[in-house]
C-alpha cells in the first residue's frame, strides 16, 4: 500500500505529484472536458437491479448473468414493478 504525504517544510523541492515512492498522482478530472454520453436504459436498468438484489442481500450467482440481462431487456415499466416488488418484500428503501 502507498502512503500518501504532503510536502513539508523540511523538503520544499518535493513536488505535490508524487507520493513517497515517486508515482505521480493523476489530476482530478475536469467535469468541463467529460465527453457527452448517454447510457442505454437497458445498461441503466441491469445497474439499478444488480444495485437493488445487492442492497437486499441478495447475491447473483454465475448463472444469473443471463437473467438478469433478460429482465434488463424488458420494458422500464416492467422494471419499475420489479423493483417495488423487491423493495417491498425486503424492506428497504431507496
Amino acid at each position: 500500500m502507498h502512503t500518501m504525504t504532503a510536502p513539508t517544510a523540511a523538503d520544499p523541492t518535493r513536488s505535490r505529484s508524487r507520493d513517497v515512492q515517486g508515482d505521480f498522482l493523476l489530476q482530478p478530472p475536469n467535469p468541463a472536458e467529460r465527453l457527452p454520453r448517454r447510457i442505454d436504459p437497458v445498461d441503466l436498468r441491469r445497474l439499478d437491479l444488480l444495485a437493488l438484489l445487492t442492497a437486499a442481500g441478495i447475491a447473483p450467482s454465475a448463472g444469473d448473468r443471463d437473467a438478469i440481462e433478460r429482465l434488463s431487456e424488458l420494458p422500464g415499466s416492467v422494471h419499475t414493478a420489479l423493483r417495488r416488488w423487491l423493495e417491498q418484500a425486503y424492506g428497504f428503501c431507496r
